[in-house]
């Protein structure tokens, strides 16, 4: 009798505990619901008619999510050799320039400044076209954890010029981040995004009449400046659940004088060849050659094959970007631009690599192609 009520109060016992953990497992996941629906910093979700609308546009949009079409996906390099052996982040602060942007640009000049990983502020057809502008000390969600910054930043928001045009490739946070987005808002006139992108932007109070969104080999003309959304080989998503949910894209720019193109965060694929028989060559290609691993092949090219895909474009001139300021993976800092730059030498490909900060007019490429990382430990 006495060892039946021992198993009784024992099982009631156990019953108790396994009932308080998962009501604390329940509680936890209501709590992580909240934090993300009622947080902005998250963004904002495709409605029924956003989805109708994504479903006309693009080709790529496949049961409510964006994907990377199967006909592109080619293999690249099978494996990752490194080449630096120093840290993820530099020893000590890496040298930058007080950026020079010009005061009335001609338009037939492009300057670019490099604002560090793949902050870029273009000058082109007279008018100030921002790249993926990110501004603050971590590339996350929160404040208190995620990639941080291992590079000073050498430039406020508000000390930048007038913004006619701000580009996003994608709506990953070392490339969409809210504080800057707002920061910039009110000098900037037009915000133009991949499909889906601008649900967060509008989340943010950023007004809809200064956002247009594209889907890949959309064009849109401002002022005489072409502007076209082209493929990546990338993903979205700012939490767990909202993957595919918003476009991925790389940019092209183009008037009467100059064609350039910016790749956003692109693994290696079979989309750069398309581009080039859509729009020839290139003057000026700005690539993703860095936060590669094995592990993530798909979304992020090796340095060699970044210089792979610049003779593909036929560019005449070429920059590595998505590093010097954050790191996302477990290469060396400089990795990326010691091997970018042996490889396009061994191919003959002309590259630049300006200071953080500097500004470089595109068609004097000469006296910025110091190797200044060399110097840093």
């Amino acid at each position: 009798m006495m060892k039946n009520v021992k198993n009784t109060i024992s099982k009631s016992k156990g019953f108790k505990v396994i009932m308080i953990i998962l009501i604390v497992i329940l509680i936890l996941i209501l709590a992580a619901f909240l934090f993300i629906k009622l947080n902005p910093v998250f963004g904002g979700s495709p409605d029924k008619n956003d989805k109708a609308d994504y479903k006309t546009r693009a080709d790529n949009y496949i049961d409510g999510k964006f994907t990377y079409p199967d006909k592109y996906s080619i293999d690249g390099l099978s494996e990752d050799i490194r080449i630096s052996q120093k840290g993820t982040k530099p020893a000590e602060t890496l040298p930058y320039k007080t950026p020079e942007f010009a005061e009335n640009p001609a338009s037939d000049e492009v300057y670019v400044t490099w604002l560090g990983h793949s902050t870029l502020f273009i000058q082109m057809h007279g008018m100030n076209i921002l790249i993926d502008p990110l501004f603050s000390d971590r590339a996350s969600p929160v404040s208190f954890a995620g990639p941080e910054r291992f590079s000073e930043p050498f430039i406020k928001p508000e000390e930048l010029p007038h913004i006619d045009i701000i580009l996003l490739s994608h709506d990953h946070y070392d490339h969409l981040d809210m504080k800057t987005i707002k920061a910039l808002d009110s000098k900037t006139d037009c915000f133009i995004v991949p499909l889906g992108v601008e649900n967060h932007l509008e989340r943010w109070n950023v007004k809809s009449d200064k956002i247009r969104n594209m889907a890949w080999w959309e064009e849109i003309d401002i002022n005489g400046l072409t502007i076209a959304c082209a493929p990546a080989r990338h993903y979205s998503g700012r939490y767990a659940l909202d993957s595919g949910n918003t476009l991925f894209a790389s940019w092209i720019l183009k008037d009467e004088y100059h064609q350039i193109f910016e790749s956003g965060d692109s693994g290696f694929g079979g989309h750069f060849k398309d581009i080039h028989n859509r729009y020839g060559d290139f003057d000026f290609v700005m690539i993703d050659c860095a936060q590669y691993d094995m592990r993530w092949h798909t979304s992020h090219m090796f340095p060699e094959e970044s210089v792979n895909v610049c003779a593909t474009l036929g560019a005449k001139l070429t920059m590595p970007v998505h590093w010097g300021a954050y790191s996302l993976s477990t290469h060396a800092w400089d990795d990326p631009p010691v091997r970018f730059s042996k490889y396009a030498e061994e191919l003959e490909i002309d590259v630049v690599t300006p200071m953080l900060g500097e500004t470089m007019n595109i068609d004097t490429p000469e006296q910025y192609k110091e190797k200044w990382w060399e110097n840093i430990k």
